[in-house]
């Protein structure tokens, strides 16, 4: 059993919420828009991270994060790129690589918008963690935490980290 935390758009932001939530967790899988490398480091010193950069990465997060990873955790195929759409709206760069590489859980950021979702026709779950940066529209920060063993996904966890913009 291997338990994970998964998060997406931190946009360069980092707080103490993101790093109590992620205590105890085997692994740390990031579905893009880290912002920087120091994000990226933050979480590699946590536990060891599976990412993947997305459309506001730079440079210095592509050097080490790909567009896309395809991973088997607990006899369970994960497929993981930043823009991907989700079931039945799947973005035309993911469609081929969800048909064709028939995961048992994909998933996907940019949204900024927490999904859980199946794909009963290709028999798989989306996962999409929401934002857990200040950056965007969204006005709750979120992220998501689970376990995966013997193929599946339990214990699923959507995680409230507060609200995007502090109060006044």
């Amino acid at each position: 059993m291997k338990k994970i935390g998964l998060l997406s758009d931190t946009h360069s932001y980092w707080d103490e919420r993101i790093l109590h939530h992620l205590d105890g967790c085997d692994e740390i899988w990031h579905a893009g828009d880290f912002g920087t490398a120091e994000v990226v480091e933050a979480l590699e010193a946590v536990a060891p991270l599976r990412g993947v950069y997305g459309n506001i990465d730079g440079r210095d997060v592509r050097l080490t994060q790909p567009m896309v990873q395809r991973f088997e955790v607990e006899g369970l195929v994960v497929l993981m790129t930043h823009i991907g759409g989700y079931p039945g709206y799947y973005s035309p760069a993911a469609r081929p690589l969800v048909t064709q590489e028939r995961p048992g859980l994909f998933i996907s950021g940019h949204s900024h918008i927490l999904k859980v979702m199946p794909d009963p026709k290709l028999g798989l779950l989306h996962l999409n963690p929401g934002a857990a940066g200040r950056h965007g529209f969204h006005k709750i920060r979120t992220m998501l935490r689970f376990e995966v063993a013997g193929g599946k996904l339990q214990q699923l966890q959507a995680i409230e980290l507060g609200p995007r913009v502090a109060a006044k």
